[in-house]
């Protein structure tokens, strides 16, 4: 009977901690040298990007080849803190907090954050 309390214990305290929730959306969360911040299924960081608006990715192009945006399925639905862009192609890219996320095609393995600062600042490591 201990042990039950003790591991409900430990379950609530997960559920209600920052880390737990950011995993209830799309991505997860990562440890980098920077702390934590949101990856992909593959622990990939992902990014914001500085001259993104509200709910609008302005990383088209070549800059998408680079930044590949974090995309959303077609039955995907936002939630919580959790939004989804329509791109200019009418692909679907998840956004954390009104800012569209991308990965970056020079981060090699799952916690690298070789993007964060990149364009003097323009892009930066997304945080839960």
């Amino acid at each position: 009977m201990r042990i039950l309390a003790t591991l409900s214990a430990a379950v609530l305290v997960l559920a209600l901690s920052p880390a737990f929730a950011a995993e209830m959306g799309p991505a997860k969360t990562e440890t980098t040298s920077l702390g934590t911040v949101l990856a992909n299924d593959k622990g990939m960081t992902l990014y914001t990007f500085k001259h993104d608006a509200k709910d609008k990715s302005s990383c088209l192009g070549k800059c998408a080849t680079n930044w590949p945006p974090f995309m959303a399925s077609a039955d995907a639905k936002p939630s919580g803190e959790w939004s989804i862009v329509t791109r200019p192609d009418h692909a679907r890219q998840w956004a954390y907090k009104d800012k569209p996320l991308y990965t970056w095609s020079k981060d090699e393995k799952p916690g690298d954050t070789k993007g964060n600062g990149f364009l003097k600042g323009a892009w930066e490591a997304a945080r839960p």
